[in-house]
């Protein structure tokens, strides 16, 4: 748990950073309210990888694939309660390319206006892609992860496999031309509606809607680590085979933290596309799923808010680099040397870097003050 002065800065952040983002409506327009609330969004991914890679020692390089499933679920239902999904004059809802690749002369519904359009049927109900949206990715992940790990695949094997599984079901949605519109992805979609209420992806209520999942996601899985679970699970990361000695089921653990890892990044998809309102097959990208990992490597990937901050700062430099005109050109370069100089110089991480500092004022205040 660490010494006191270890706890009260910990406590200390952790209130400092919720009380800016809650505040945060007070000073900005709903412009830039949507846009902090992508940088957001990309936090609690910044939270799942440190929970899978920081803690559980797993590095997953198809994060991606669950925040796109997430993502997928949710727009399918916000396609299908949008106008352009009426265009057609009839009865029932029909997304509209699916016109444009009908089968000729088939009927206008998704009985049988394409093979597998009978598939958007559940998605008529929000409240249908909402839940396929989270339990669809934790299940995966829960399928993936029991038999990766009652196998003992382990390292740079498991980042194989979700790697591969990624770009798998990435080139399965594009191929999917007539039932996912392929490489355009799911726009034209209706807001979010809660309780009969709209949320407009530039209003208040929706930034405070992902600021208050971020605030849950981020103190509640803090909570969860502080548990004897928690504490088991970094011991099996440290050294596998002695918790399994010690009479831990290892697999057990580390499938259960995946896929509440999945879980996690499957929410941030969710809120993404009723901040964005989109969905596209990039975000299955093998890149987007690295960059997810250098953000918590230069946020610290064995701290939660440390890798939740790193991806928004990535995500703010990023996007502020590539709006200036002296650096259009050069913005991807800025930040790959930034990576690369935390690499060389804070290798912990910026979290790992105030950690070693707070113990190094510990120890002077210990010594009396000697230097």
């Amino acid at each position: 748990m660490g010494t006191p002065l270890d706890r009260r800065a910990t406590f200390a952040a952790y209130a400092i950073f919720l009380a800016l983002v809650a505040l945060a409506p007070l000073v900005l327009d709903g412009f830039w309210l949507n846009r902090l609330a992508k940088y957001l969004v990309f936090g609690m991914l910044g939270i799942a990888v440190a929970m899978s890679w920081g803690y559980a020692g797993i590095l997953n390089l198809g994060q991606g694939l669950f925040f796109g499933l997430g993502a997928y679920m949710l727009a399918m239902s916000l396609k299908m309660a949008s106008p352009t999904s009426l265009q057609h004059g009839g009865a029932n809802p029909v997304p509209d390319f699916m016109l444009s690749n009908a089968q000729p002369g088939a009927t206008v519904d998704l009985c049988c206006i394409n093979p597998g359009a009978f598939l958007w049927q559940p998605f008529q109900s929000q409240g249908f892609g909402l839940a396929m949206g989270l339990l669809l990715p934790a299940l995966v992940a829960f399928v993936l992860g029991a038999l990766l790990f009652r196998k003992r695949i382990a390292g740079v094997f498991v980042s194989i496999v979700t790697l591969a599984l990624v770009l798998l079901v990435r080139l399965l949605l594009v191929d999917a031309q007539p039932i996912t519109n392929g490489f355009n992805g799911l726009s034209d979609l209706a807001w979010l509606r809660i309780a009969g209420h709209e949320l407009d992806p530039y209003g208040v209520s929706t930034y405070y809607l992902v600021a208050g999942v971020l605030a849950v996601v981020l103190v509640g899985a803090r909570a969860l680590l502080a548990t004897r679970a928690g504490v088991i699970l970094r011991a099996t990361s440290g050294d596998p085979q002695r918790a399994r000695y010690l009479g831990f089921d290892v697999a057990h653990y580390q499938t259960f933290f995946f896929a509440l890892s999945a879980a996690i990044a499957a929410v941030a998809g969710m809120l993404y596309v009723v901040v964005a309102e989109f969905a596209s097959p990039t975000f299955m990208d093998l890149s987007f799923s690295i960059t997810m990992v250098v953000w918590a490597a230069v946020g610290g990937r064995a701290s939660l808010l440390g890798a939740c901050i790193g991806a928004i700062l990535i995500n703010m430099l990023e996007a502020t680099a590539s709006e200036t005109q002296s650096l259009v050109e050069a913005w991807r370069v800025i930040v790959g040397l930034t990576f690369v100089l935390v690499v060389l110089y804070l290798p912990k991480g910026m979290a790992g870097w105030a950690h070693d500092l707070l113990e190094r004022i510990g120890q002077r205040r210990a010594s009396g003050g000697a230097p």
